[in-house]
């Protein structure tokens, strides 16, 4: 039986799993479960994912991508080391990076996956995702809803029947999805979400309360300086998981400005209140969804039998309790709420494979699907036509008759929308097709559209003239579809140009450099991970000081060259704490020498 993949491709972190006996199980690399969901090209050009993407950020922003998937399925590109790049492109660097990561561990090659996508993403952003697969080089073999993969892992077998609340607060979508578990059958029974709203938004707010209150203090916005906010978001981002556990965090970052010849330190502390008052709106507004969800599934929050929290801003103590006080129930994190998406990704895995695991699963669409039309009552062509209603089970095939409105009419236009609006100018548009050359009748000639939506809520769209059988399937022809076959074999070079003569091993540490002190054996040999991704980020920093030295004053340079020296011998006896503080101060001196410059 071929190994599928469990996928959760997420704005922060990506997590993938193998199903083992019968049992899901995370894969993990250094004793990383997750892979922050980063890209980026170091100043030698080498591809960089994971943990040293991520590393790299707060100093090299502009060589660096980060929340990707909050892009995926729409037509804007990002720059990466002066090539451009789909978000589906970046996707795949990320995808290839799992599987690499998968087939390492398993000692073999792995061609087939299950990916995870947020209820509430539209048409072109599961094909896009489905792409960003291909290109990985995944078969794709099911798009799956993230609260109902997570809802796999949470009760596969219940004795009697239950109904879950699965709250999915992740770092940049949100999704709340109600499931009832009978007799095996696991059935969504409806959806609701954002999928602009996360994590990443807690992070902005308390970024743009850390600027503000510098910038009050010292007149300076921290914000103009792309490199001091990035420094400040990665600080902000700690101080918020800090917050989940304790009442105060301090953000601290030395040598964060310059002006006027003096330099400035960022240290300031931030209470769970300040924090709570910052994002209490954006929670409040995933509660919308939750009341929203309820009343789809025609329940009250009492006939919910547990509410299971999914994603990792949902550790949040505000979501607990604003929660816990709407719903009138407690909540439930037995399982890591970073790694059960996967989780339940694998076991889906599985069920594909055609394992019995005892559960069958029936998943919805969480977007009425339908086209434009004329509305002879209001005048109006920008009808919406609804074909199949939101929350609707997969798979669905539904098809509805519509008639020509004029004597002679030789061709339709089927434009294709999603959403909840009458009028179609409020709903999202998909696509559409021109069905020519209809037979030369009086007005009402039939034409019937049908629309087939699979297991992985990917939509096919036909029109049909009753009278002559002629006929056209939907083929999306915009540039948020699927890549035309030159478009796709573009993005696999590019991507393999980028992967090339990178040990997959390697891919979450940051590349060796050049060891700036002539030495006849490599410091790398027979070294824990640690010391190693040390001395590497340590190297790092001891070619960008080498460089500054020959462009600083006297005074300047003298000091970089002491803590280099210092650095360096710290490097020789692999002392770890010692390489760790050194690469800090000299990583703070370099900056503010390089602001002063």
């Amino acid at each position: 039986m071929d190994t599928i993949l469990g996928i959760d491709l997420g704005t922060t972190n990506s997590v993938v799993s193998i199903l083992r006996d019968g049992k899901p199980v995370v894969l993990e690399e250094d004793g990383r479960q997750t892979l922050p969901s980063v890209v980026g090209l170091d100043t030698n050009g080498t591809l960089l994912v994971g943990q040293s993407a991520l590393n790299q950020y707060a100093l090299a922003p502009d060589r660096t991508v980060r929340s990707i998937k909050r892009k995926i399925g729409a037509s804007e590109s990002v720059s990466l080391g002066g090539q451009s790049y789909s978000p589906q492109e970046i996707s795949a660097m990320v995808l290839r990076t799992l599987k690499q990561r998968a087939e390492a561990q398993l000692g073999g090659e792995v061609e087939k996956a299950v990916i995870t996508v947020p209820a509430f993403f539209n048409e072109q952003q599961r094909e896009a995702t489905r792409e960003a697969g291909e290109l990985a080089g995944l078969d794709v073999v099911r798009i799956i809803n993230e609260p109902t993969a997570a809802a796999l892992v949470y009760n596969p077998n219940p004795d009697e029947m239950e109904r879950l609340l699965v709250y999915d607060l992740g770092g940049g979508t949100f999704d709340v999805s109600i499931v009832q578990i009978e007799q095996g059958v696991i059935e969504v029974l409806a959806s609701h979400g954002d999928t602009q709203l996360g994590g990443d938004d807690f992070d902005q707010l308390l970024l743009g309360f850390v600027c503000d209150r510098f910038q009050k203090e010292h007149d300076l916005d921290l914000r103009d300086s792309p490199t001091a906010k990035s420094r400040v978001l990665r600080a902000v981002e700690e101080a918020k998981k800090e917050l989940s556990f304790d009442p105060f965090a301090t953000v601290q970052e030395e040598f964060i400005a310059e002006k006027d010849g003096a330099s400035f330190h960022l240290n300031t502390e931030i209470s769970r209140l300040d924090y709570e008052a910052l994002i209490e709106s954006l929670i409040s507004k995933t509660l919308v969804s939750v009341d929203e969800a309820l009343s789809d599934a025609k329940l009250t929050a009492k006939q919910v039998d547990r509410v299971v929290l999914v994603g990792g801003a949902s550790r949040t103590p505000l979501v607990h309790r604003m929660l816990q006080e709407q719903l009138g129930q407690p909540i439930h994190l037995e399982v890591d709420p970073d790694l059960c998406v996967s989780m339940g990704a694998a076991i889906q895995g599985g069920l594909v494979a055609g394992l019995d695991l005892g559960h069958v699963l029936v998943d919805i669409t969480p977007h009425t699907l339908g086209i434009r039309c004329f509305d002879s009552y209001e005048r109006s062509d920008h009808h919406f036509a609804p074909i199949i209603p939101r929350n609707t089970a997969l798979p669905a095939s539904r098809s509805e008759v519509f008639s020509t409105v004029w004597d002679g009419q030789e061709q339709v236009q089927i434009d294709v929308y999603q959403g909840e609006s009458d009028d179609v100018r409020h709903n999202k548009h998909i696509g559409g097709f021109l069905l020519e050359g209809l037979a030369d009748a009086k007005q009402g000639n039939e034409i019937l559209v049908r629309f087939r939506l699979d297991l992985d809520g990917i939509l096919t769209v036909s029109a049909v003239e009753k009278m002559t059988g002629l006929d056209k399937e939907l083929a999306f022809e915009n540039a948020l579809s699927r890549f035309r076959d030159e478009e796709r074999d573009s993005a696999k070079e590019k991507i393999e140009a980028v992967f090339a003569g990178v040990d997959p091993q390697l891919l979450e540490a940051d590349p060796p450099k050049p060891v700036p002190v002539a030495k006849e054996k490599s410091v790398f040999d027979g070294l824990s991970p640690e010391l190693r991704e040390g001395i590497q980020r340590a190297n790092d920093i001891l070619d960008r000081a080498e460089a500054l030295i020959q462009k600083a004053n006297q005074q300047d340079a003298e000091e970089i060259q002491e803590m280099a020296d210092r650095l360096r011998e710290a490097i020789d006896r692999h002392a770890l704490s010692d390489i760790e503080d050194g690469v800090a101060k000299l990583d703070d001196l370099v900056f503010y020498v390089q602001d002063v410059s």
